[in-house]
């Protein structure tokens, strides 16, 4: 049993991290004939029959070839248990059958998760777990690979239940005039649970590379036994394949992002362009690690308008709005109201519901330049000297930081 590194183990760890980080973030196209050869040997060595490959050029892509395009096919074998219950049963009865989409297994088999698989090689067994995540899980993980960790899965999801809905109501299907919103509401619920379960055991390679480093880590610097063939395996689908979607009779190999973009704290962040961007359009818009709808996305954070604030519902969307707009335009484009003057100094109130609680800011107009300072305080605040007093802590008021 191991309980502590020694100094020279420790000094490899960022040699690990930026090895499997490099290959976590690669951008590079996949070749299509080394990822189906290390698919083919992954099924083969944990017991699965080789499945028809697909290639996708995203997981949007491989998703719409999993839910959309096979639809027909399943709207066929929906309609008839579908309806017979709607003639037998109640909604309140209906809502309770939670394997209404269970023939959608039936048309791809069974989904395979060779991250468990992988999981069961008994590194637990041998090393201190304290040690194993302090000192290498935490150390190894620092640099933000797993980008779409989840983050994809909140922008998949609604867009692919809001397609579904569509095909389950497009003229020609039996079902077509049988689905009233109630019933809908409960077979959403069913299929939204169908499609996270796909998504969260799937093969996701920027999640599993941080894995990976420590198994690289754990054999060969710390020299333990291992399978080895089954960890070459392993490392081959992270290194050879993007997504991968992995089913008895099926396997949807995804191509890597077009471009991924980060910020210095490797957060995901664009400003006017989508963070992560694959080859087939589909892309996600982030700003320092929130997600952004493309609405605002797609503009630089230059041209935001203080305007959205006054329609945007989501807290977390507005509080991105007004860090990306700062407090100066706030200021100038809403109308701020001004509640006291102090020298040079400003208390200014917003007036407009633009955030949780009332917005009071401080605003410095700078004498030799006439650039706008402002940065927000409290809204007990009522004077401009006490605001002053808050925000510099005895520093001079005129060194008090700009807010952007």
């Amino acid at each position: 049993m191991i309980y502590t590194l020694t100094p020279e183990q420790e000094a490899l760890i960022p040699v690990y991290r930026e090895k499997w980080r490099a290959i976590a973030l690669s951008t590079e196209r996949i070749d299509r004939k080394k990822a189906s050869e290390a698919l083919k040997v992954a099924y083969a060595a944990f017991g699965f029959e080789v499945p028809e490959i697909i290639f996708c050029d995203s997981p949007y892509a491989a998703f719409s070839e999993m839910f959309l395009n096979k639809f027909d096919q399943l709207i066929q074998k929906l309609e008839f248990p579908i309806i017979s219950r709607l003639n037998k049963s109640s909604v309140s009865r209906i809502k309770k059958q939670e394997k209404v989409f269970q023939p959608l297994p039936e048309l791809l088999g069974k989904q395979i998760d060779f991250f468990h698989e992988v999981m069961n090689l008994p590194i637990f067994q041998t090393i201190d777990t304290k040690i194993l995540y302090n000192c290498l899980y935490l150390e190894l993980d620092s640099n933000g690979w797993d980008y779409g960790h989840g983050l994809l899965y909140t922008h998949l999801q609604p867009e692919l239940i809001t397609k579904i809905y569509e095909k389950l109501h497009q003229p020609g299907t039996k079902l077509h005039n049988r689905i009233g919103k109630r019933l809908w509401f409960f077979l959403r619920k069913s299929l939204g649970s169908h499609i996270g379960n796909v998504y969260w055991k799937s093969w996701q390679p920027d999640k599993n590379a941080t894995v990976a480093s420590v198994y690289d880590f754990y054999f060969k610097v710390l020299n333990f036994d291992y399978d080895v063939k089954k960890f070459q395996h392993y490392q081959s689908l992270i290194i050879e394949c993007g997504w991968i979607f992995a089913f008895e009779k099926v396997a949807i190999i995804c191509d890597r992002p077009l471009h991924l973009r980060f910020d210095n704290q490797n957060r995901l962040h664009a400003e006017g362009e989508p963070a992560i961007e694959f080859i087939d359009g589909y892309s996600l818009y982030s700003y320092h690690g929130v997600t952004l709808p493309e609405k605002y996305g797609k503009i630089h954070q230059q041209q935001w308008q203080s305007q959205w604030l006054l329609t945007e519902e989501n807290a977390e969307l507005r509080r991105v709005l007004i860090q990306g707009i700062g407090y100066a335009r706030i200021c100038e484009e809403l109308q701020a109201i001004e509640l006291d003057t102090w020298a040079e100094y400003t208390l200014l109130k917003i007036d407009a519901d633009v955030d949780e609680e009332a917005i009071h800011l401080l605003k410095m107009t700078c004498p030799s330049t006439n650039f706008i300072h402002a940065l927000r305080v409290p809204p007990n605040m009522n004077s401009a000297l006490e605001a002053i007093s808050w925000v510099n802590w005895g520093v001079d008021p005129e060194e008090f930081g700009v807010q952007t």
